[in-house]
């Protein structure tokens, strides 16, 4: 099998509302796939079917090769969860954690010790090892997290919001961890909100809308297939109207970006040689001019908008 993780036509209804519907995909060996969507798309749902917590009304999930309604066990211990609401005991120490679920995982305890040590010195926790988990701050009960999903050191690592709240270090060491992971040829399911660590991170990208995947492809493919969302950033040396700026056939909008101004458009090369005659004509300098492939962000709200019917 080429692929770590499948989703055939996964279905799950909350209180009689279709939560995820009749989703497939397919995450391949080693990648890192992200996974992503507004409030109440299905992400954490999806998850939770993926790993063994929820069961599908309709559909099956195969992950390392194993279906996990059926062979959960053994699903189970391939894998390694970092959810989106923490899972460690408050009461216990770091090493009681690590130990806890090591053991939980069936690891011998010389293995379990080693695999601490080491997960703990790289992030910066062996010297709390024995502080409970209490009195730790946000970064620090996430960096716990990830190492208690990786004392098994697992085949695929499913991570659910893992830098939501962290500061810019904690965010940014974590984000390595991640790929140094995948470098050893791991694969790692993404659920993120952030779409600039999607950009960084992610070999391929879904998007999940009301249950549905609305699409999947790397990031770049992403983008270039949006490109009437690309936009000219130019920078005059005085103030203009906008509106003699979006009246040019080859805008599809222009709006202010701080003192810049942004026009998108489908065609830049035709937008330029305007906004040179515009310059010349209302005797207007052009401090900066750069052209921009649309974001990320740009095409998830543009593809979670045609999901849902809007202009």
């Amino acid at each position: 099998m080429d692929d770590a993780i499948n989703a055939i036509n996964l279905t799950k209804y909350y209180d009689g509302l279709l939560a995820v519907d009749h989703i497939n995909f397919g995450v391949k060996k080693g990648e890192i796939f992200g996974f992503l969507g507004p409030n109440g798309a299905g992400k954490t749902t999806t998850i939770r079917i993926l790993t063994g917590v929820l069961k599908p009304e309709e559909g099956s999930a195969l992950v390392a090769g194993h279906d996990v309604s059926e062979n959960s066990i053994e699903a189970k211990q391939c894998i390694g969860v970092v959810p989106e609401v923490s899972n460690a005991y408050i009461d216990l120490s770091a090493w009681e954690n690590l130990m806890l679920i090591g053991e939980l995982y069936g690891i011998a305890k010389k293995e379990r010790d080693e695999n601490a040590t080491e997960l703990l010195k790289d992030f910066g926790l062996y010297e709390v090892r024995k502080k409970l988990i209490k009195g730790f701050s946000k970064g620090m009960k996430q960096k716990i997290l990830l190492c208690m999903a990786l004392i098994n050191d697992p085949e695929i690592l499913f991570l659910d919001e893992p830098t939501s709240g962290l500061d810019v270090e904690s965010a940014r060491l974590m984000r390595e961890k991640v790929q140094q992971y995948n470098r050893d040829g791991k694969t790692v399911f993404l659920s993120t909100h952030n779409m600039e660590e999607a950009n960084q991170l992610c070999h391929r990208i879904a998007i999940i809308n009301h249950g549905r995947i609305a699409a999947i492809d790397a990031p770049e493919k992403l983008r270039a297939q949006s490109l009437e969302l690309q936009y000219i950033e130019v920078l005059f040396d005085k103030s203009v109207d906008l509106a003699d700026l979006s009246r040019k056939t080859h805008v599809v909008k222009a709006s202010l970006a701080g003192n810049k101004v942004r026009l998108y458009t489908a065609n830049p090369p035709a937008v330029v040689e305007f906004l040179v005659d515009f310059a010349r004509h209302y005797n207007l300098r052009i401090l900066s001019l750069n052209t921009m492939m649309p974001s990320l962000e740009d095409v998830f709200i543009k593809l979670t908008k045609e999901h849902r019917g809007e202009a």
